[in-house]
């Protein structure tokens, strides 16, 4: 999600505008008429100086072989996010499980390219303007699981994201899913992606935005667990969601998540206003381009239809 993907510390073959199938590498990014790439090298990398070290190797390490090589997407995972290599080292240290068991991670990765092709294209096909830049796993510090935007791209922590199983039992699934949340942050206006001061209603929408957009391009929101979690509840945590609309205080509803334990309710209740925003519109084409390109909060909610507790398809 914007500045915390998915929460946790938490693109397509558009007509004659891109041609190609998403494809997985282990190089640099191709020219934009070749379609979106899912980059992998920074991943082999890191495991190929994590194995010359036995599993452990040291934070100048971590940074001179692994991180200063690496992709830009790694790069600016990296500066966005704080990840050197004694954040690396530090966490390895804390948990080494996370990155011995990441390495299953990666054979899912020819499946979920397979995924994607259709996710990506039902995307442009949804909104023809869509952007299309790359997607970069990497391996980071234990978060974020991934984070997008309109200027970077997507970047995906391989380590963060296998580790948060509550998202979804199923690791391919999860890769899915989120990519398609991520692709959506990306798509977004970026003054509203961008403001440094976000207000809690702000930030519900963008993150559910994402998550709506990634239900309608790939079946399933990225958070599926506060589908379940929520049910029967929706009365009484949206009418206490309203007095906390314009508080820029926004740690009760969002990004309060953990490895091991399930928040941000602000994604789900963003979700709702959305979904009710595109229920209620008589044009769903158009009403599809208006929640991507949405700058106004406050004027989006007003036209939403939303109540708390509102019963939806």
């Amino acid at each position: 999600m914007k500045r915390i993907g998915v929460g946790v510390f938490i693109g397509a073959l558009v007509c004659a505008r891109i041609s190609g199938a998403p494809e997985i590498v282990t190089a640099t990014a191709p020219g934009p008429e070749s379609g979106p790439v899912i980059q992998i090298e920074d991943v082999t990398l890191f495991y190929k100086v994590y194995d010359a070290a036995g599993g452990h190797p040291t934070a100048d390490q971590l940074q001179h072989d692994y991180i200063d090589p690496g992709s830009d997407g790694l790069h600016h995972l990296a500066e966005a996010r704080r990840v050197t290599g004694a954040a690396i080292a530090n966490n390895l240290a804390a948990h080494p499980e996370m990155y011995s068991d990441a390495k299953r991670c990666m054979t899912v990765l020819p499946r979920v390219r397979e995924r994607l092709e259709v996710v990506l294209l039902k995307l442009g096909q949804l909104y023809p303007d869509a952007k299309f830049p790359p997607v970069t796993i990497a391996v980071g510090r234990g978060k974020p699981v991934a984070i997008g935007s309109p200027v970077s791209g997507v970047q995906v922590g391989l380590e963060a994201l296998c580790a948060t199983n509550w998202l979804h039992p199923n690791v391919e699934d999860r890769f899915v899913h989120v990519i398609a949340h991520e692709y959506a942050h990306v798509q977004q206006a970026r003054s509203l992606v961008d403001d440094e001061h976000p207000s809690v209603l702000e930030m519900s929408l963008i993150e559910g935005a994402a998550e709506f957009t990634a239900e309608m391009i790939s079946g399933e929101v990225s958070n599926s667990q506060l589908r379940s979690s929520t049910k029967g509840r929706e009365m009484e945590i949206e009418t206490v969601f309203v007095p906390d609309e314009d508080k820029t205080d926004i740690s009760k509803w969002l990004y309060n998540s953990t490895l091991e334990k399930p928040g941000d309710l602000g994604y789900w209740v963003g979700y709702r206003i959305v979904k009710s925003y595109y229920q209620h519109a008589p044009d769903k084409t158009r009403a599809f381009r208006e929640i991507l390109q949405m700058t106004d909060p406050k004027a989006f909610l007003a036209k939403s239809g939303w109540y708390p507790g509102i019963q939806l398809e």
